[in-house]
């Protein structure tokens, strides 16, 4: 019996396929029309702070530094007042050197501090003492509510304790990487 029914049916013709594909794509494209006519576009992006491209090595050689404060792997350091973009920058790489070459002692920092990292240390550096208190002193922010340091080094990660990154800082929402932190550290000189 089944045979039968099947022996009785007819294959479609080639004008009603044509035409059902036709009616098919019609109303996929009126559907996606309508849909298109009723789309609103997303919202745009909210901008992040601006963020430059990142910098060579400077020639010009790291000014004087000292510990101002140092606890719970947070090093404050200071130098000048008047320090250069270019020295900071510069600053900064020596201590990228000294975390992978293990030479902080060398610098007057605390190589044992910089060893017991829990998994970073963070190096914050000021322009002279006058704000470098902001992060830890009770009380008002001597230089007010935002973050007035001039430049950031973290080295060491839960993932890579080698990790490290390095950035200039001209205010909150304008820094300046040094370097691409997802690269491993290879020794690098100044460029002329």
């Amino acid at each position: 019996m089944q045979l039968e029914v099947m022996t009785n049916l007819t294959a479609p013709s080639a004008p009603s396929i044509a035409f059902s594909l036709r009616r098919a794509i019609s109303a996929l494209c009126l559907s996606s029309l309508l849909v298109a006519c009723n789309f609103t576009p997303p919202p745009a992006p909210t901008p992040k702070p601006q963020q430059a491209q990142l910098t060579t090595r400077p020639i010009v050689p790291p000014p004087p530094v000292r510990v101002f404060h140092d606890a719970a792997g947070s090093i404050t350091l200071v130098t000048k007042p008047n320090a250069t973009d270019d020295e900071i920058t510069s600053l900064i790489w020596q201590l990228r050197d000294a975390a992978h070459t293990h030479t902080f002692d060398k610098l007057k920092i605390s190589q044992k501090t910089v060893d017991a990292r829990s998994p970073s240390v963070w190096f914050h550096i000021y322009r002279g003492p006058k704000c470098a208190s902001e992060k830890y002193a009770s009380g008002p922010p001597p230089c007010g509510p935002s973050y007035h340091a001039a430049g950031d080094y973290t080295f060491g990660g839960y993932n890579n304790p080698n990790w490290d990154d390095g950035l200039l800082l001209h205010d909150e929402n304008h820094e300046v990487p040094l370097w691409n932190p997802d690269t491993p550290y290879t020794p690098q000189q100044p460029t002329p």
